[in-house]
């Protein structure tokens, strides 16, 4: 009997973990996307940015809450029991002090934010980083261990229990507070059904040798998130204080409706993608063109449908929100070109840090960030948030992306080969945002524009799908079992 290479067996797994992955975040984002049209109808932008500010800060804590010793458990090369009780240990004393002083700043918090009536909201939301915390392991176990079905049923019941709730209350007249209770107790279910599930039973312990090494690998990575987040959600911090709640309001509608497409393209990749790419380790040509041909696959989707919201955002946002949210357009513009950079540089961090480089990703957000928050903090009071999504927007383009190249030549990916697995979607995506743009002027009512730009962007997807049926062809073989090359 044959003996099948255990990178196959590995190869196999991802594929299917990916699966339920993509499926998990196809429909958790459909519910909470129907479910958010619906609050944000009900809230209206005020109510919805006082809730933006305790999402911001508990954002901010959540990017660095377990100092990024949980991603330990993915890299261990041996038996990951031997350090969850440490991983436990330091997890839940950093979210439980981060915890409490959230609690304790809270008014102040929302004063600097730009309505102190968020404070409440932010000290119920501030349980959930003691809850993130604790089952920070557990998540990562089951990310290693590719039990994306069991992290699909757990997913969605905090989806539709968290939405579900919310609605319920904002019906109730409970304001932005619905929101907050609703997040929180989809939080607690979840993460019960976490530990639950996780293959490792959940104990605290301390082992010092271990904790210096979780420590030492895991300090450069909370690091670098935490400039991630800054990147990521200081201009959402400068638009709540320069401008207010209901400015944020509109901003916030506009970066989620943005973040649609990296939550459907790049979260699901990213559950397994690490775990994946680190089996192969010891194989670095065909672990270089694995990351190329995914890069490929994943712009030929992305980068469409991203571009193709950007250029009709007028219509979207009027159909899907109503005319009382128009403003937030102008911001998706910019955000929604911004998410197809943002996939990519998701992907390519991930790759860095399963290299084990994850210094070179905190000279990237270091970088990007001091160049951005000067001009995002000129932009904000020149033109408001749709100036400061466009620095974003630019600072990625000009900054971002020429360092990450420079950082993926440096462990093995020429720039030859990157440049080559995106030209053609990058053409493609400029098409989209042109004919969508084109008929955001052309056609009325909202609906018609906007089902017409989505329309061609499924078209422009469909050839670039065609364009690349062989490596199409590659993944269903790796579902079936039999390994890609």
């Amino acid at each position: 009997m044959m003996v099948q290479p255990a990178e196959d067996s590995v190869t196999r797994r991802a594929s299917r973990a990916f699966g339920w992955s993509f499926g998990n975040t196809v429909a958790a984002r459909l519910g909470t996307l129907t479910i958010g049209i619906a609050l944000a109808r009900v809230l209206g932008p005020e109510e919805f940015g006082i809730f933006a500010i305790a999402t911001v800060t508990l954002l901010a804590i959540l990017s660095f809450n377990e100092l990024g010793v949980s991603l330990a458990i993915i890299r261990w090369r041996d038996d990951p029991a031997t350090i969850a009780p440490t991983v436990n240990t330091v997890a839940a004393l950093s979210s439980g002090l981060l915890t409490a002083a959230v609690m304790l700043a809270a008014p102040g918090i929302a004063s600097l934010l730009g309505d102190p009536r968020a404070t409440t909201v932010i000290r119920v939301l501030a349980v959930s980083i003691l809850l993130d915390g604790l089952v920070a392991t557990s998540a990562a176990v089951m990310q290693r261990e590719f039990m994306q079905k069991q992290r699909t049923i757990a997913d969605q019941v905090n989806t539709w229990l968290g939405a579900g709730l919310s609605l319920l209350l904002a019906l109730l007249g409970w304001g932005a507070m619905s929101l907050a209770i609703g997040r929180l107790a989809g939080s607690l279910v979840h993460g019960a059904l976490l530990v639950h599930w996780s293959p490792i039973g959940y104990r605290f312990g301390w082992d010092r040798d271990i904790a210096r090494r979780l420590f030492r690998f895991g300090m450069p990575l909370a690091a670098s998130s935490i400039v991630v987040f800054a990147s990521g959600y200081v201009d959402q911090m400068i638009v709540g204080a320069v401008a207010g709640a209901q400015a944020l309001g509109f901003y916030v509608l506009a970066f989620n409706l943005a973040s649609w497409p990296v939550s459907i393209f790049s979260l699901p990749l990213r559950a397994v993608a690490p775990a994946a790419f680190s089996a192969l380790k010891d194989e670095p040509e065909r672990m270089t063109r694995n990351f190329t041909r995914v890069l490929t696959l994943l712009s030929c989707v992305a980068l469409p449908a991203c571009l193709a919201v950007s250029g009709a955002a007028g219509p979207v946002v009027h159909f899907v929100y109503g005319a009382a949210w128009a403003p937030a357009a102008h911001v998706l513009v910019w955000m929604a070109a911004f998410a197809a950079l943002k996939i990519w540089f998701e992907l390519a961090y991930d790759y860095v840090v399963v290299q084990g480089k994850p210094g070179f990703l905190l000279v990237v957000q270091i970088s990007s960030f001091a160049v951005a928050l000067p001009l995002m903090l000129w932009a904000v009071r020149q033109g408001g948030g749709p100036a400061v999504a466009a620095v974003q927007f630019l600072v990625g383009v000009v900054v971002v992306v020429p360092l990450y190249v420079l950082g993926l030549q440096r462990i093995g990916v020429r720039p030859g080969r990157v440049l080559c697995a995106v030209l053609l979607p990058v053409g493609a995506g400029l098409v989209a945002w042109l004919v969508g743009w084109q008929l955001a002027r052309a056609l009325t009512p909202a609906f018609v524009a906007a089902s017409a730009a989505g329309l061609v962007a499924v078209l422009i997807i469909a050839a670039l799908a065609w364009w690349q049926r062989n490596d199409l062809r590659l993944l269903r073989a790796a579902a079936a079992g039999r390994g890609i090359a």
